[in-house]
């Protein structure tokens, strides 16, 4: 009998796990939102993620249930775990990559290092917190935000005023950082776990428009400290699957914890091409406790560069051929989706020996698809 896992989300990232779920002859089924989404070429069954009933139906015979985001409510989570799912990673885990208050509650408990951070109930608070941190601070709300959005800077608290409207905040110290890293580790319940490079992150807009495969200046221990931390909030979470810690490396020289998402992550992206065992296979291998795979380079760099919003006329499929014969060393990754200002389409990833010329051919691809 086929080994199965049900994936909750019809995005990307349900998507990019198909031929991982091929490969290994693994049965994949896709919760989509609409008929239309992304990972469409696996969705069973269209429906409501927020609804107990739909999910447990649609969860039912699968050996693990996964997601492509982390918006599942806990209640229906509870549900699902109460009817002898196996969901990977379980609520309590989840819990803290949904609400970002309770995440710096916990990895401040763990001893990891964060910036400094409040809970914010009234603009009372927030002018406090200024007050203490030179005038400056950023303002998040604790669930729903990504890619920018639920994000602000602010300078008095009147200016969080409104956000404050729908309940408490979180805000933290504006961290003076050089870069942006992330660390991608994958565990499985049983206890083992493996880590790939550390990755360097370039965001523009609040969104990732690039990675670089590994982090440069990274060897040694900048690469211990950031596979230390994501190691211990792995097991302080008890989280299965893959995880990924957003990082920020200070001026100072301090690493940070940012954020963490519980999934395949835009930061492993270049895994597909450029890891001997991708994010996407090993997530599905981690979630069904299968041994882990090796999470060796398959050159001395990679980089990922996100098509964002697309070609104003036209579609991604329309500029392959220029594109293709332009960079031929270059992986085209379609997700399928209609573009529109800012939005992930798809991304480029290029593998070699040089970093310059790697980067160039990346990013030249790219910009085919602008």
């Amino acid at each position: 009998m086929k080994l199965s896992v049900g994936v909750v989300g019809g995005g990307q990232l349900a998507r990019m796990m198909i031929p991982a779920a091929i490969e290994l002859g693994i049965d994949l089924k896709v919760l989509g939102e609409t008929e239309g989404s992304s990972a469409r070429q696996a969705v069973t069954v269209v429906g409501d993620y927020r609804d107990a009933a739909t999910v447990l139906a649609f969860a039912e015979g699968v050996d693990a249930l996964t997601f492509d985001h982390e918006h599942v409510p806990q209640p229906v989570l509870r549900e699902l775990v109460a009817h002898g799912v196996a969901v990977r990673p379980g609520p309590h885990a989840l819990l803290y990559a949904q609400d970002k208050l309770l995440m710096r509650e916990k990895l401040a408990a763990l001893g990891l290092p964060v910036p400094d951070w409040a809970r914010a109930r009234s603009t009372d608070d927030l002018d406090a917190f200024l007050r203490d941190h030179d005038g400056r601070a950023v303002l998040k709300t604790p669930r729903g935000g990504y890619d920018g959005k639920g994000v602000r800077i602010v300078t008095s608290g009147a200016e969080g005023a409104d956000w404050l409207e729908d309940g408490e905040l979180l805000v933290e110290e504006v961290v003076d950082f050089r870069r942006e890293l992330a660390q991608l580790v994958a565990r499985r319940p049983s206890g083992e776990m493996v880590a790939w490079p550390v990755v360097e992150t370039v965001q523009r807009g609040g969104v990732c428009a690039e990675v670089v495969a590994p982090a440069p200046r990274s060897a040694g221990r900048l690469a211990d400290i950031a596979c230390d931390i994501a190691w211990r909030v792995a097991e302080g979470l008890d989280v299965t699957g893959v995880l990924a810690v957003e990082l920020f490396e200070t001026v100072d020289g301090r690493v940070l914890v940012n954020e963490l998402a519980m999934r395949p992550h835009n930061s492993g992206h270049w895994t597909i091409d450029g890891s001997t065992t991708s994010q996407f296979e090993q997530h599905l291998r981690a979630v069904l406790d299968l041994p882990l795979g090796a999470t060796g380079s398959r050159d001395p760099w990679s980089v990922m560069v996100n098509i964002l919003g697309g070609p104003q006329r036209g579609t991604l499929a329309d500029r392959y051929a220029a594109a293709l014969a332009a960079q031929p060393v270059a992986k085209i990754h379609n997700y399928g989706k209609d573009p529109r200002p800012g939005r992930k389409v798809g991304h480029v990833t290029v593998g070699g020996d040089e970093l310059d010329d790697v980067a160039y051919r990346a990013r030249a691809a790219a910009a085919f698809f602008e």
